[in-house]
């Protein structure tokens, strides 16, 4: 990753467990902005032999999540929806883009184009809504 702070968006990333143990990796990010890279690994591919659209749609969450949290205030998904444009499989490098079309308010809508090289996998639309600071109240004890 670039030479940039670390922001909001690391301190996110830093407590994130799913995305770390699925590898993917915060390649940049801005201010409403983020690219990530994954890894398509043989335990995301379902009994058709390609990846599984679960983890499809979390690798976009991912990206979704670190865009709008990019400016600060705990942000979360109010809504999402993606449309799969073809098929990934065990080994594919995937990248997604993720990109703040607008905030309005605590509000947000982002896309994330997901691509296998230069071939659109999937696309992915958010809204997200900044919680308030009670919402946002300190970490939980995890359970086991």
């Amino acid at each position: 990753m670039p030479d940039k702070p670390e922001g909001p968006v690391h301190a996110m990333l830093a407590t994130d467990r799913a995305s770390a143990e699925l590898g993917i990796e915060l390649i940049d990010w801005g201010p409403g902005t983020a690219d990530l890279r994954m890894t398509v690994t043989e335990t995301m591919v379902n009994g058709h032999g390609l990846a599984h659209g679960g983890y499809i749609f979390l690798f976009a969450d991912t990206a979704f999540a670190c865009a709008c949290n990019s400016h600060g205030p705990v942000t979360v998904a109010a809504g999402a929806d993606v449309t799969f444009v073809t098929s990934a499989y065990a080994g594919d490098v995937l990248h997604a883009e993720a990109r703040e079309r607008v905030r309005y308010g605590r509000s947000g809508v982002y896309d994330v184009t997901i691509r296998r090289g230069d071939e659109v996998v999937a696309e992915f639309r958010g809204r997200s809504r900044e919680l308030s600071r009670r919402e946002a109240a300190p970490e939980q004890p995890v359970r086991q």
